[in-house]
């Protein structure tokens, strides 16, 4: 996989250049991994409905073709663009996406902190009141009986660290993570985050971490990296 650090780029510009290069690959394409850094924007996936933009200002709102809902990407965050052809890969989509947010949790226990799945909501959640704590959540996704409902997201006592939203197009995905690192936060108040009512969003400076955008983004690179393969 060749990784390409952007440095800090626009969204929209990242965006087409993620399409061209995803319906121009071939089979024999080497994958590649881009990892920025974006301008305060608001995106919105497929699904985004505009009753989540609360009070969007002067930060713009693009829509894309990903998957989810709203989002907030701005200094201080990593951002992930994994462009892996499947196949080739030999997994699955749902195998992809534990994949990422594998890597996310292996990132967050580098820098000592515990990183939650949630059922039924995509994405990396931390303990608020014990960021470092290993106790399973009691919202994890766990085995269903079949023909039960998907249970109910529950963020009680969570925060929500790292955002997932992707798209795949003839077994090629991209878009891909982002992880917040030292942000400027208050954005996310402007929107349902995810569209998810009241959901707290924090970075690791929130919790008492104090680490670069660049060891950041360096630890998150190689863990993907190392997940991602075949």
């Amino acid at each position: 996989m060749i990784v390409r650090p952007l440095g800090r780029v626009d969204y929209a510009p990242t965006f087409d250049a993620m399409v061209a290069f995803t319906e121009s690959r071939s089979a024999q394409t080497p994958d590649e991994l881009w990892i920025c850094e974006h301008p305060p924007v608001f995106t919105q996936g497929l699904a985004g409905r505009d009753d989540h933009l609360l009070a969007p200002g002067d930060i713009p709102v693009v829509k894309t073709n990903r998957g989810g809902q709203v989002t907030y990407h701005g200094h201080g965050q990593v951002v992930a663009y994994p462009l892996i052809d499947l196949q080739r890969a030999g997994y699955f989509v749902k195998e992809y996406v534990y994949r990422i947010e594998e890597a996310v949790i292996r990132t967050l226990a580098h820098f000592g902190v515990t990183g939650h799945r949630v059922a039924g909501a995509p994405g990396i959640y931390v303990r608020l009141g014990d960021p470092t704590g290993h106790t399973p959540l009691p919202q994890r996704p766990q085995k269903r009986t079949q023909g039960s409902p998907a249970p109910e997201p529950d963020f009680t006592g969570l925060g929500k660290i790292a955002a997932l939203g992707i798209k795949v197009s003839r077994h090629c995905t991209y878009h891909g993570v982002a992880l917040n690192v030292t942000m400027d936060l208050q954005p996310f108040w402007r929107i349902n985050p995810c569209g998810y009512a009241g959901l707290q969003t924090v970075d690791l400076s929130t919790i008492g971490v104090a680490v670069s955008w660049d060891e950041a983004a360096r630890v998150l690179s190689n863990q993907l990296g190392a997940l991602l393969g075949p």
